[in-house]
């Protein structure tokens, strides 16, 4: 017969396990509810409850013994303040466990745990979450709506920019490429031509030249 088998091994050594449920109780007692797997939760549960019954006592042996498996000071002040407070009288039966079903990745149950008495505050706290994550996505999508109008805004100033910037192009091949410019070249062009070709007053004074001397040696 297996005596000391109560429990679950966790896939974990008795260090390991035992830090393990330390995190989860002082999370528990922190934010009155958390979600993990069901194995984990059922031994929290286990681990859990019998430390709010030891400190309903609320004398120094009660935070002695409660500070040796919770290690946070603010988590050890608040149990024995508020969460007593609001346990009153309840004999036993702290927390609830809720199932989720199974997680998409490796196919194990999931839960929330919480505790019993702070379900209202649990729900106000849900619901200030869920406003503020609705108000931070209405402002997301009204940011995004003014940046895309903005975009457009630029993108028509660009397409205005270049449009003036072609007219001015257009403008300056105008002016490049007129008549009276074309005729102001072709006139230089034919100055140089007849600057080429001799004249014909030189022409008519060299023949005269030649034909005295001819004359001349006919003579003698």
């Amino acid at each position: 017969m297996r005596h000391n088998t109560k429990g679950k091994k966790l896939s974990r050594k008795r260090g390991h396990r035992l830090a393990t449920l330390r995190a989860l109780a002082t999370s528990l007692l922190k934010h009155k509810k958390i979600k993990t797997t069901l194995a984990k939760a059922k031994e929290t549960r286990r681990f859990v409850e019998p430390l709010i019954t030891k400190a309903k006592k609320n004398d120094i042996p009660a935070r002695r013994l409660v500070s040796q498996f919770i290690y946070d000071k603010t988590v050890v002040k608040s149990l024995f303040t508020e969460v007593i407070e609001k346990v009153g009288d309840r004999p036993g039966g702290y927390t609830r466990i809720i199932k989720l079903g199974q997680r998409p990745g490796d196919a194990s149950q999931m839960a929330f745990i919480e505790l019993v008495d702070f379900s209202d505050i649990i729900t106000a706290k849900m619901k200030a979450k869920s406003e503020k994550e609705e108000k931070s996505k209405k402002d997301k999508k009204s940011k995004a709506e003014k940046n895309k109008v903005e975009k457009d805004s630029v993108e028509e100033a660009i397409v205005e920019e270049t449009d003036t910037s072609k007219d001015r192009k257009e403008k300056t091949k105008k002016k490049i490429t007129k008549p009276e410019g074309k005729e102001k070249t072709k006139k230089k062009v034919e100055k140089t031509d007849e600057e080429k070709k001799p004249s014909k007053k030189k022409v008519e004074k060299g023949s005269e030249k030649k034909s005295t001397k001819k004359t001349e040696s006919k003579k003698k």
